[in-house]
Formats: C-alpha cells, sequence, structure tokens
C-alpha cells in the first residue's frame, strides 16, 4: 500500500501533524511520501492507494488560497476511487473550514475514510499521538 501525505503550514502546526500521520502509515507497513502542496498535483494521484489532505483555517475559516486551494481543486476530480482522510490546525472558530472541506468532498462524490482530524494551534504529545493513530487507521 502507498500513502500521500499532502499538506501546508504557514506556522508549522499543520507541518507537525503531517509528520505525525505519516510516521503512523509508517508504523502499519505501508510506503508513504509527504509533499507540500506545491509539491503535488493531479498527475500524482493514481501513484497512491490513500491520500490524507492537511491544511489548516485561514481568515475566515477558509482553506490557504495561495497554494492549497488551487492544488486541492486540481486533484480532487481524481480522488473519487480513492482512500482519502482530511485534517488541518486551527487558532480560532469552531472548525467551520474543516466542516465546509468535508461537505465539498462529499458533494464531490469523493469518500471520506476517516473522521476528520482538527488540532488546535500547536500538536502537543496527546495530539500527537492522535495523529499517529489517524494515520495507522488509514491503512
Amino acid at each position: 500500500m502507498k500513502a500521500a501525505v499532502v499538506y501546508w503550514s504557514g506556522t508549522g502546526n499543520t507541518e507537525a501533524m503531517a509528520n505525525a500521520i505519516a510516521e503512523g502509515i509508517k508504523g502499519k507497513g505501508a510506503e508513504v511520501t509527504v509533499f507540500t502542496a506545491s509539491e503535488f498535483g493531479a498527475d500524482k494521484v493514481a501513484e497512491f492507494d490513500v491520500l490524507a489532505f492537511g491544511c489548516p483555517a485561514m481568515g475566515a475559516e477558509v482553506l490557504e488560497e495561495d497554494e492549497f486551494e488551487p492544488m486541492f481543486t486540481e486533484v480532487e476530480g481524481s480522488l473519487k476511487d480513492k482512500k482519502v482522510a482530511l485534517f488541518g490546525s486551527y487558532g480560532w472558530g469552531d472548525g467551520e473550514w474543516m466542516r465546509n472541506w468535508e461537505e465539498r468532498c462529499i458533494n464531490g462524490g469523493i469518500t471520506l475514510a476517516a473522521d476528520c482530524l482538527m488540532i488546535n494551534e500547536t500538536p502537543d504529545e496527546d495530539g500527537l499521538i492522535k495523529c499517529n493513530a489517524f494515520g495507522a487507521a488509514l491503512i
């Protein structure tokens, strides 16, 4: 099984989540590659069985608009037969960005393989354990 963890991080919080998720995937014996949003595109989707996408809440609880949103828009049509999961960090609000992202995926015919994972601010030890378990559960 091959997995991709694709993320955008402005402060390092979502990056820490992505790395812990990747460790959870590796721990289950799967091959995993971690990409930043700028390194990933629709041409890579077919290479992976599992894709975990991570983006923090930005502005008025939206996905990051310069790199992540364009990348996700490009790949979302290719995700219908893939195992997909969503994660991200936030510093305010109540998770509206994640609920909107989840709804966008479901309405677009993407089946999510797990409940979305949200961590407030920098993941602490408990948060990193949750991220690791999230990754393991995808395999």
